[in-house]
């Protein structure tokens, strides 16, 4: 018998990146710190900020939360982080 054998995999070819300049130092800079909505991520995330300002002389710290962890992040929010922030962290937890 001519059994046919599928393959479900598939093979996207992706646009390459460049990834973002990396930072000197995160002294004096603003840090974005993005909880994405999963439980105890707001515990995880208190302690990030409480590192990066003590050991790494963050200036400030802008927290924002995503509405879902089900979606991407809405325009709007990853324009604000990107434009008010020096850098990035995006925070999963459970």
């Amino acid at each position: 018998m001519g059994d046919i054998l599928l393959d479900p995999t598939d093979v996207v070819e992706r646009e390459r990146k460049a990834f973002a300049p990396r930072l000197e130092s995160l002294a004096g800079k603003t840090v974005g710190l993005l909880d994405i909505s999963k439980a105890k991520g707001a515990f995880f995330l208190d302690r990030v900020e409480e590192v990066l300002r003590e050991q790494y002389g963050v200036k400030d710290v802008l927290r924002r939360m995503k509405p879902t962890v089900a979606r991407t992040a809405p325009e709007p929010l990853k324009a604000e982080l990107s434009q008010k922030c020096d850098a990035i962290i995006e925070a999963l937890s459970d």
